[in-house]
């Protein structure tokens, strides 16, 4: 397989070779967490892996009609429907277009007493990282591209900053749900 798939990156970045090892050491006790790096946008964000179910290719995405535009549509996982949504038009930025790196992380999500999963489109995956909590930093009060709500922490990776997703509420089903229930411009 093609080094540049998403399958192909899935695999590197969970070949503990792959893994990129923080400094040692731990904070209070806590011990290093790891979180998937990604492209959105033409920037690198990150989030916990512990919600996210796996990685696919980006493929047929079926649209839905009179949806916020940030909802890509839905797919068929394994039998199931997967609503998609769009990260970097859920961020603010531009609609995203796939590409032969683009892939969907498939993240299980709780709502009340139900788990189900969501598809995120994002534009290519980097790579699993570990990080101490030692390299994690409060959110910008100001200064941040997209909604501060939306930022759990910035991560130092590499000598740079990243943004690490709070990925319950970029993706809050309550939010997602009143948004789709506003009408569409033109829909009426």
């Amino acid at each position: 397989m093609d080094a540049s798939t998403p399958e192909a990156v899935r695999r590197a970045a969970q070949d503990s070779s792959q893994v990129l090892r923080r400094a040692a050491g731990t904070t209070e006790g806590q011990p290093p967490a790891q979180y998937l790096s990604f492209l959105v946008a033409g920037s690198t964000y990150a989030m916990g892996i512990a919600a996210i179910k796996e990685i696919i290719e980006y493929g047929s995405v079926t649209r839905v009609p009179l949806m916020p535009s940030f909802i890509r549509g839905v797919i068929n996982l394994r039998g199931s429907v997967v609503p998609v949504i769009d990260l970097a038009a859920r961020l603010g930025f531009e609609p995203s277009r796939p590409g032969p790196r683009s892939c969907i992380v498939i993240i299980e999500m709780q709502h009340e007493s139900q788990r189900f999963d969501m598809g995120v489109i994002v534009d290519g995956v980097s790579a699993v990282v570990e990080l101490a909590p030692s390299d994690l930093e409060p959110p910008p009060h100001f200064g941040a591209a997209i909604r501060s709500d939306f930022i759990e922490a910035m991560a130092r990776i590499q000598d740079r900053f990243v943004i690490v997703m709070r990925v319950e509420q970029v993706l809050s089903i309550e939010e997602v749900t009143q948004l789709a229930s506003v009408p569409v411009e033109g829909s009426r």
